[in-house]
């Protein structure tokens, strides 16, 4: 059954086919494969994550990040594999690059983007992706986020239709939450 197309999705199909006719583009539509769900302010997250004023330091934790992002599948957890080819994946090789994977991770769980429990002898064996919002509000109530970038990351959050952290909590509330206690003066 064909599916409906948009105005703007045929604009850039014609776009495609009069600029790159002969090119196989990404699209990421089925029956494609080998292809990960992000949120579309990722490149702001990965600003925040190499900033100095976040991390502390010159430690960048977004290759990580993104290494988490890309092999995450659903549920927000990820079921960890080998930590050399995690290190690796992410840029960090030789004898230190484990260790400096697993600086980075704790990192990320320090700044509120992932929370994680061992496994056997494996300190990151199971890690839960936290809602990128949530980590972003939290680092903001810490005073950690600058004005600029925060105004920035808002309006690309609006453009994309992603969710603010208010909207966020109402769509995640739980129906127990909507219930009013009884008391006497009700009676």
């Amino acid at each position: 059954m064909p599916r409906f197309k948009t105005a703007n999705q045929l604009k850039r199909e014609q776009f495609k086919a009069e600029f790159w006719p002969d090119d196989i583009a990404w699209t990421g539509d089925p029956p494609e494969q080998g292809w990960f769900r992000a949120p579309r302010t990722l490149p702001f997250l990965l600003l925040l994550l190499s900033s100095k004023k976040i991390t502390g330091s010159a430690a960048d934790a977004g290759r990580v990040y993104l290494d988490l992002l890309a092999r995450h599948r659903d549920s927000g957890l990820i079921e960890m594999a080998n930590e050399g080819d995690h290190s690796y994946a992410a840029g960090y090789h030789g004898s230190r690059g484990v260790r400096t994977w697993k600086e980075r991770m704790k990192l990320l769980e320090d700044l509120g983007f992932i929370k994680s429990r061992k496994g056997g002898n494996q300190q990151y064996k199971f890690v839960l992706l936290v809602h990128p919002t949530m980590a972003v509000h939290n680092l903001r109530n810490k005073s950690k986020i600058d004005t600029h970038w925060w105004e920035s990351y808002r309006a690309r959050q609006i453009e994309a239709k992603e969710p603010s952290y208010q909207e966020l909590l109402e769509r995640h509330k739980k129906p127990e939450d909507n219930v009013v206690p009884f008391s006497a003066a009700q009676a």
